[in-house]
């Protein structure tokens, strides 16, 4: 008599790491409560209104959060697929490992595109505003750095946060 042997992992744990899967974020950006010191606006408020512009503030729209992920796109895709395949294997922490090397990658792309400066050039009066202050740099999005710092990833699984990355 020949019986049915279950080896690996079982149905129930590809059904919760799917699950997982289903009820998980990976967003890029700047977390929104993060105050400045030199300002009245979070980094978040900064970054949309660099990224979008403001008319009323004379601020030209300077394009960076989208286009950095969309730069790397190819990459999290990938990632994105393996962290799916790792779900039907049921194992979680392969799925999460995928995702936050997804977040990772567009994190960085973000930065490396802060950091390339190819912007709407600075109005003269911001330059000199910045010198005044004893800054050099004349890089669009790069006066502090602290803007550029706060660029990170979060892994969110329904309305409370994972991972956090450390970029």
């Amino acid at each position: 008599m020949s019986g049915v042997k279950a080896t690996g992992l079982g149905l129930l744990d590809i059904l919760e790491a799917t699950k997982a899967l289903s009820q998980t974020d990976v967003l890029v950006g700047v977390p929104h409560g993060e105050q400045r010191e030199d300002s009245d606006m979070t980094n978040a408020q900064i970054g949309y209104l660099l990224e979008n512009g403001s008319p009323a503030m004379n601020l030209p729209p300077r394009p960076h959060l989208v286009p950095g992920v969309e730069a790397v796109q190819d990459f999290i895709s990938q990632q994105l697929f393996k962290a799916v395949d790792s779900a039907l294997e049921g194992n979680q922490k392969k799925m999460y490992f995928y995702l936050g090397s997804a977040g990772m990658k567009a994190t960085m792309s973000v930065k490396r595109l802060i950091n390339a400066g190819d912007f709407t050039a600075l109005a003269p009066l911001t330059i000199a505003h910045r010198k005044a202050r004893g800054r050099t740099s004349i890089k669009p999005l790069v006066d502090t750095g602290q803007y550029r710092n706060s660029q990170t990833y979060v892994i969110m699984h329904k309305d409370e946060e994972v991972e956090r990355g450390k970029t």
